[in-house]
């Protein structure tokens, strides 16, 4: 029997299957703490019940999302949104991060949190979960 990300991944062309199956082992390797999970169609990791790092699927190909990314000074890693999380568009057909990059921002998302769980009951203001300094 398949899990929901084992599904996703099957539902993807043969190129994003590939690189979708790449950043999930990796996913799961280094952040083997994590709660993996399909949420809103994407799959999902989780630290104590908060979104830190997911993919999914564009028109334009796939993009890895860690929802604390901007905190991470990483410039490979674009702004998204209006909240805290930053992108890594892998394109069509996907180009792979460097597997250095992916496991550095990886520990990032653990050590980097905003409080993304809490934040319709804080009514859309975020809180940092970590003491990293933010400037």
């Amino acid at each position: 029997m398949s899990t929901p990300i084992e599904d996703y991944l099957l539902s993807l062309s043969a190129d994003d299957k590939a690189a979708g199956t790449w950043l999930h082992d990796t996913i799961n390797c280094v952040l083997q703490e994590a709660e993996a999970k399909i949420w809103h169609g994407h799959p999902v990791w989780f630290l104590e019940g908060n979104p830190i790092v997911g993919f999914s699927r564009l028109k334009d190909g796939l993009r890895l999302l860690f929802w604390s990314g901007q905190s991470f000074r990483e410039p490979l890693l674009r702004d998204e949104g209006r909240f805290k999380a930053a992108e890594f568009r892998l394109g069509t057909p996907p180009v792979l991060p460097h597997e250095d990059d992916l496991n550095r921002w990886l520990n990032k998302a653990r050590e980097i949190q905003w409080d993304y769980k809490n934040l319709v009951k804080r009514k859309g203001r975020l809180e940092k979960l970590s003491a990293f300094e933010e400037n």
